[in-house]
């Protein structure tokens, strides 16, 4: 077989005197400590610490970059993330599979994981594929590589986990009383109560309500709910909240037209522009919230979840194929920004996946308010490529401190210290080519890697 090796310049530019640059800056920041406050790790996994099942569980289902690109290719879904499959059956079709991966974020990771965390040292293959399932299924039940043994592995200094706003935050409990408040936080996410046309809705409101310990029944202890739930989440170490609306509207709504529209998803009549117009309200009024309780409010919307209704339905929300559409900002945050967007108490990180909108609307917000802060490229952009064009499109309105640092955004628990290298290496390129233009010192750029490595997502994010 091919060897697999990781070369030390990975990611680094390739003209000499800025990759000798770049390689100063990135030495600056690959020993540094990872702060992931923006993940999908699951926190329940977590606080039982069970051992990974299998290499299969751990690098291929949960990852969906990898996961669309087998299906785009002809795997069946019923192959990969069906129940009762045969883990080592899996991890055939993937090793099968590696070519396809050629130039995507996905081999980098994939590349990183395999060398740095298992000593693989061959491409993976139809006819290697048996005996690498076996060495890294061994290592995988070694005890310092359960999850909470690799959080120091990994170097991670805190990880913030995505919950529903129903989340009772029981594993959460059980981590801190483990020792690890603090350093593993839960992130408020409410989406799942602020669409009153969404299946289920109700039934989720009611659970909110009993959580929170107030009657639902109308729209003013519906807000209350709300808010006691986030400072459940607050009191629990949660430093944000994490909103995946549809679109970045912010239009509020009168009092009485809230309540009608609310009483309707009670009955379950809300029309779809009634529930877009009443969860816009509702990113209003979280706004407001977090004036109150200092939570960071995150809004990532531009996606259309669940292209296929059917794959969706057989396989769950996380497997139908979100795909961007674009994104209006300047228009749709102005009701917000104009009544909070000078409030000291309130900070706003925005992320994309629309990247037309960084130089046009998004740079130049965080440029001009002092509550917004750039999120990283998130999703289908956080690639080499797609994290040189942000720098390259936001740095000069925004600045580099009007950015929030990189967020991984990933279920794939091993691919995180990926992710962050990745990230960081892109950053000491950019920054590098600064140098070597005389647009930046030498100095101020190793400064600046550190920031965006570190000090600013910690900055970003603090209540």
């Amino acid at each position: 077989m091919a060897p697999l090796a990781l070369h030390p310049d990975r990611a680094l530019p390739a003209e000499p005197g800025v990759r000798a640059i770049a390689r100063r800056l990135y030495a600056a920041t690959a020993g540094l400590p990872l702060v992931c406050l923006h993940g999908h790790v699951d926190a329940a996994e977590l606080a039982a610490d069970v051992p990974f099942t299998d290499p299969a569980q751990l690098l291929v289902v949960p990852d969906h970059y990898v996961t669309r690109m087998l299906v785009s290719q002809g795997v069946r879904p019923d192959q990969l993330v069906a129940p009762g499959l045969d883990p080592r059956e899996i991890w055939r079709l993937f090793c099968a599979s590696w070519p396809l991966f050629r130039g995507t974020p996905s081999r980098y990771w994939l590349e990183h994981e395999l060398v740095e965390l298992f000593g693989i040292d061959e491409r993976p293959g139809a006819d290697n594929a048996d005996r690498l399932y076996d060495r890294i299924a061994e290592v995988l039940a070694r005890p310092e590589f359960r999850r909470l043994a690799l959080l120091d592995r990994f170097g991670i200094e805190v990880l913030a986990t995505t919950d529903p706003a129903t989340c009772d935050l029981t594993a959460h409990e059980k981590l801190a009383a483990a020792g690890y408040r603090g350093r593993i936080i839960p992130t408020f996410r409410p989406d799942a109560v602020v669409y009153p046309d969404r299946p289920g809705w109700r039934a989720d409101v009611d659970l909110l309500g009993r959580l929170a310990g107030v009657d639902v029944s109308n729209y003013h202890g519906y807000l209350d709910a709300v808010r006691r739930r986030r400072r459940a989440f607050a009191d629990a170490g949660a430093l944000a909240t994490d909103h995946g609306h549809d679109t970045a509207d912010t239009t509020p709504l009168p009092d009485d037209e809230a309540e009608r529209i609310y009483a309707a998803g009670r009955t379950g009549s809300a029309t779809p522009a009634q529930a877009q117009a009443f969860a816009a309200h509702l990113l209003f009024q979280m706004a407001r919230m977090s004036c109150e309780d200092g939570l960071v409010l995150q809004l990532h919307p531009g996606v259309l979840r669940n292209h296929h209704d059917g794959i969706a339905a057989a396989y769950g929300p996380d497997r139908g194929f979100d795909i961007p559409v674009a994104a209006e900002f300047t228009r749709a945050l102005r009701p917000l920004l104009q009544a909070f967007g000078h409030e000291p108490g309130f900070r706003m990180v925005l992320f994309t996946v629309d990247e037309t909108v960084y130089a046009r609307e998004l740079a130049p917000l965080a440029g001009a308010y002092p509550s917004i802060r750039l999120g990283a490229p998130w999703w289908f952009l956080d690639s080499p490529d797609g994290m040189r064009r942000f720098r390259e499109a936001a740095t000069e309105t925004a600045g580099f401190a009007n950015t929030s640092g990189f967020v991984d955004d990933t279920r794939a628990f091993a691919s995180i210290p990926a992710r962050h290298d990745l990230a960081r290496r892109i950053d000491a390129g950019y920054l590098a080519r600064l140098v070597a233009e005389h647009r930046l010192g030498e100095d101020e750029a190793h400064e600046t890697a550190i920031d965006l490595a570190y000090r600013l997502p910690k900055a970003a994010y603090q209540r």
